[in-house]
């Protein structure tokens, strides 16, 4: 299984400390990617959010930073936002990354899990899945050799178009990345195309009923089995006092802002407790407690690939660092 991490680029203040600075933390992103690899981990993920507390608007950008610092790693949007982005220009980006990773990029796209890009780039939110689906369709006859003609009702028609660069020796990997919609489930899998599933709360096992769901689509669509992924929130330490220590406050924080925006409740310490049990979604504590938590979801689920989400509330680098030195050093031998 592969294991790797995601982030955001999260500019929220730190205890006492302000926010960081967004090119501060652009340029930490960047270290956080090359000890990612120097670890012996397998990918690395860069989500794009158009808000004040997150600083990576522009993923591949980023990613073709990384790319130039490190020779292995997979590099992934984590995700990008196809409902309010062109299809022509995020191919065009993410095969340019390709071409300068030496092949090692990703496209992972979503619907968007924020709202902030649909009015910013003109779109309106009633067409929000409508959007996604026709994009997608555009997105997929792009990455297949040769001219493409194509009309829809949200962008303007292509006729004989080949869009350059492309990849080189393969297609450009496309995932779908989902919440927990069955719809969104059902679509990855009659596209053939593999699957990462953002799991933020409640309990991992829940979600072994939609995991089986794609694959019967997969089977109904004729294709083959795909690599299925899941992310999640977590942060390591040496032990399990010194995790929720240093975890607790920021990821708290930024929970419940989160729930202010929709609705919900400020996060307690007794709901961080229960989602960091066992069988919780938070991915907190020791190598050992870690390691043992990632193989019980792998089992369950029967993943492919775990990539965790540290900095949910803006954590110190070093302590992001550190982890990311556990999670390779001690984590992945067990797990693997």
């Amino acid at each position: 299984m592969e294991l790797g991490l995601t982030t955001f680029a999260e500019v929220m203040p730190v205890g006492e400390q302000p926010a960081p600075s967004a090119g501060q933390r652009l340029r930490e992103v960047v270290e956080e990617a090359v000890a990612t690899e120097r670890v012996g981990l397998d990918v690395y993920g860069v989500g794009e959010h158009h808000r004040k507390d997150f600083a990576a608007s522009a993923p591949a950008v980023v990613l073709a930073a990384i790319a130039a610092r490190t020779e292995r790693i997979q590099l992934t949007s984590a995700v990008t936002v196809l409902s309010s982005a062109d299809p022509v220009r995020a191919y065009q980006e993410f095969a340019t990354l390709d071409g300068l990773s030496n092949g090692r990029a990703e496209l992972m796209a979503g619907r968007g899990s924020f709202t902030e890009s649909f009015p910013l780039f003109g779109y309106n939110l009633a067409d929000y899945d409508e959007l996604f689906e026709e994009k997608l369709a555009l997105l997929l006859k792009i990455r297949d050799e040769g001219p493409v003609t194509w009309s829809g009702k949200f962008r303007p028609a292509l006729r004989d178009a080949i869009i350059y660069p492309r990849t080189e020796d393969r297609p450009l990997p496309v995932w779908i990345a989902v919440g927990g919609s069955p719809e969104s489930v059902i679509r990855a899998g009659l596209l053939g195309l593999p699957l990462a599933i953002a799991i933020i709360g409640g309990q991992p096992a829940r979600f072994k009923p939609l995991v089986d769901l794609y694959h019967r689509a997969l089977a109904e669509g004729g294709h083959e089995q795909q690599p299925v992924a899941v992310h999640a929130h977590g942060y390591i330490a040496e032990s399990d006092e010194q995790a929720i220590a240093d975890f607790y406050q920021p990821y708290a924080a930024a929970m419940s802002q989160l729930g202010r925006e929709r609705g919900w409740g400020p996060m307690s310490r007794p709901q961080f407790d229960a989602l960091r049990s066992q069988s919780g979604s938070l991915f907190v504590g020791t190598p050992d407690y870690v390691a043992e938590k990632i193989a019980d979801i792998r089992d369950t689920l029967g993943l492919d690939r775990f990539m965790l989400h540290t900095s949910v509330g803006t954590l110190p680098h070093d302590k992001v660092i550190r982890n990311i030195e556990l999670l390779g050093e001690k984590v992945a031998p067990q797990v693997r």
